[in-house]
């Protein structure tokens, strides 16, 4: 293998600033995904020349086969199968329902995805709440429980905790993170319901009359995307080499090889021709958010290639080597960088150190280690809005529904900071 200098990382810090700072200087350019593939395919293309030239093209074609095509493939099916399913209706926005549809969200994030859920959940959340003048709070609160971490439990979750699992994390190990996932859970709802019954309290009464009486019967339409729900929890846990051996062989045949991304494109279609038009359409069903991660994510994972192989061989002089400190770093740039390849980066570094005597090892690092990456890339992705994907697109919703929400700094200084980070060092103190 080539000798990967550092400065072969610089494109992939690039790629990692312009998706951070683009949508906060340039945003109406970076609106448009056609401008997002050109700047991407300039970053990317250059660095794939790179690669090849210094003997990397093998690392760059595993990096594009085995990492971004099933990456991308998951994420397509949970974003079709959930935007089949429409709920809709209008009860009374009390703090008991408001906390027990962020509860559900919570719960379901981990099975269908941060980024399933909170499409599922936010616009039946606005409708119920539209009588109120004050639920700011409530969508931020979404944002932390529902679109991040609430999904620790499964590879479905959340992309990072995906490119563990491909990176050999068994499925069902991340259940071994309830602890941290319940401890988290708890204190949010808790301090949500604390918050919207001072805020309800606060509401004029004319807004809670209307609230009260203009009500309408939750109803739910799609429901055989359930089905496909659990086809594709089926088919990340069983398809895989840990059940069918002969798929982790280097001369596996292709046609088995992907055969866990055969099964997710076959549901995938099934979703698109079992379900209603007129279901997608309340949904406000569009393939933007999709294409929008697929570009930027081929750019990702090309730039990444060399930052890996670098990050792996200089991992001893890097000075991490304490669970707590993965934690804070895989946490800190998680909040300013996408959370996917930050876990991925930092799992790269645990692997080039050396493994403590008597360690349990999980995907080729010390399961603390993976543990404290797993919870910093998941948690973490809260703190701002760039942190984790389904962040800005809650947040547009929101502010498409007349909820006026903080800006970038306003959500960090207003929430994060007072809220999210007392949580997160209290699960570490405990856990960590």
């Amino acid at each position: 293998m080539a000798d990967v200098q550092f400065w072969t990382i610089i494109p992939f810090i690039i790629m990692l600033l312009v998706i951070a700072v683009a949508p906060l200087t340039v945003e109406k350019f970076w609106e448009s995904n056609l401008h997002k593939l050109y700047v991407t395919l300039a970053i990317a293309i250059p660095t794939a020349i790179l690669l090849l030239c210094i003997g990397l093209g093998e690392n760059l074609l595993h990096q594009i086969l085995f990492d971004y095509v099933p990456f991308i493939i998951l994420l397509l099916a949970l974003f079709v199968v959930t935007g089949g399913i429409n709920i809709r209706g209008d009860i009374a926005a009390t703090p008991v329902v408001n906390t027990v549809i962020l509860g559900i969200g919570f719960l379901l994030a981990s099975i269908i995805g941060t980024t399933g859920a909170a499409m599922l959940l936010i616009r039946p959340l606005l409708e119920i709440n539209q009588q109120r003048t004050k639920k700011v709070h409530t969508v931020l609160f979404f944002i932390a429980l529902v679109a991040n971490c609430g999904g620790i439990l499964t590879p479905l979750g959340d992309p990072p905790l995906f490119l563990l699992y491909l990176r050999g994390a068994p499925f069902t190990w991340f259940s071994s993170l309830v602890p941290q996932w319940a401890t988290a859970g708890v204190i949010l709802l808790v301090l949500y319901n604390i918050v919207d019954t001072i805020q309800y309290k606060k509401e004029p009464l004319s807004a809670i009359t209307q609230d009260n009486t203009e009500t309408t019967p939750i109803v739910m339409s799609g429901g055989i995307n359930f089905i496909y729900i659990l086809l594709i929890v089926a088919s990340v846990i069983f398809l895989n080499e840990g059940f069918i051996p002969v798929m982790g062989e280097h001369d596996c045949p292709i046609y088995l090889k992907f055969l866990r991304e055969y099964a997710l494109v076959a549901i995938i279609l099934l979703s698109l021709f079992t379900t209603k038009k007129e279901v997608r359409e309340l949904n406000k069903f569009s393939w933007e958010p999709i294409l929008e991660v697929a570009i930027l994510f081929v750019g990702i994972f090309t730039t990444m290639t060399p930052a890996l192989i670098y990050l792996n061989a200089n991992a001893a002089s890097l000075g991490l080597d304490q669970p707590w400190q993965f934690l804070y770093c895989t946490g800190f740039l998680s909040s300013f960088l996408d959370n996917a390849p930050t876990a991925v980066a930092f799992h790269t570094v645990a692997t080039g150190l050396p493994v403590p005597d008597g360690a349990i090892v999980v995907a080729g690092i010390p399961e603390t280690i993976l543990e404290a990456i797993s919870v910093g890339a998941v948690f973490f992705g809260a703190m701002t809005y760039i942190g984790n994907g389904p962040n800005f697109m809650v947040k547009s919703i929101a502010e498409q529904s007349g909820v006026k929400m903080p800006d970038f700094f306003g959500y960090i200084l207003k929430f994060s900071l007072i809220v999210l980070l007392p949580v997160y060092v209290i699960v570490q103190l405990l856990f960590v």
